[in-house]
């Protein structure tokens, strides 16, 4: 059979996987990345941030704490990931949760100082489509700041799960996290992508940074909370549990009964829109 092919099941933060997501990837892979987004945005001193598949908000917690003066305004297209991200968000922030499609933003032009995206642009259909909306509603001499994991094989965890869950269903190999959360590592890529979108010039940083988790709370977060568990439930031979089991013998295997500190990389990219262009009629 084929494998998982994409479709829109990569997208799909729902159910279980919110709760998750959040008590499980946002300590182990998340914050700490968050973290270092944050200051990124920090540095441009910004009034208004959009924030873009926000998820459960650990970029969102983080905005707040670098940036005490600005208004920030998160989104995403899963309404149950915002809900999450309201509740673990301090009363009293200045946010604002919206539901809107990074690609379709519900807002006007020139309206917001930075844009912010952390893990997101991965999942976009179309992300030349989705970097010049970004643009679009980016006030003059505004920023687009996002990150990106790196291929697989350096995130240490992660390749070692789906190569178990490859090993065990090869007919059927569930190839998500390397199509969809690493597949989009190529800094030529990226730039080309910006470039395309009226962004050229970005500035990408490799970003080298340790996942902190147990076997068994790793293979559960990626198991069962990240769209790799709804590809999973489509399986014709694999459960959700014993997918999990798998991936928990694999990195007890590799990695020992111990804790696990393991690397991981990904990209920083701080892209600005050019001057757009006057027709005749407005110069």
């Amino acid at each position: 059979m084929a494998d998982d092919a994409g479709d829109s099941k990569d997208t799909r933060f729902v159910g279980p996987i919110p709760d998750l997501y959040q008590r499980l990837l946002v300590p182990m892979i998340f914050r700490a990345a968050a973290d270092s987004l944050a200051q990124v945005v920090a540095g441009l001193s910004p009034h208004d941030v959009l924030e873009t598949a926000a998820g459960t908000g650990a970029l969102t917690r983080a905005l707040v704490k670098a940036c005490p003066d600005a208004a920030v305004t998160a989104t995403d297209l899963n309404q149950p990931m915002l809900d999450a991200a309201a509740t673990h968000t301090a009363d009293g922030a200045t946010v604002t949760f919206q539901q809107a499609d990074a690609l379709d933003l519900p807002f006007g032009d020139q309206t917001f100082d930075v844009v912010a995206c952390q893990f997101g642009v991965m999942f976009f259909p179309d992300r030349v489509h989705g970097y010049r909306e970004a643009g679009r509603v980016l006030r003059p001499d505004g920023s687009f700041v996002f990150n990106t994991w790196d291929r697989i094989e350096n995130n240490e965890v992660t390749h070692v799960i789906q190569s178990a869950l490859v090993a065990a269903a090869p007919d059927e190999p569930l190839l998500f996290m390397s199509r969809t959360p690493h597949g989009y590592f190529s800094p030529e890529q990226i730039r080309a992508d910006l470039e395309a979108a009226g962004m050229p010039g970005a500035s990408i940083t490799a970003i080298d940074g340790t996942s902190r988790t147990s076997a068994s709370e790793a293979a559960t977060a990626f198991c069962q909370g990240t769209p790799l568990r709804v590809a999973i439930e489509s399986h014709t031979t694999l459960s959700v549990a014993e997918a999990t089991a798998i991936a928990e013998d694999a990195l007890l295997q590799h990695f020992g009964a111990g804790p696990i500190d393991a690397p991981i990389r990904s990209f920083e990219v701080v892209a600005r829109p050019t001057a757009p262009q006057l027709t005749d009629g407005e110069r």
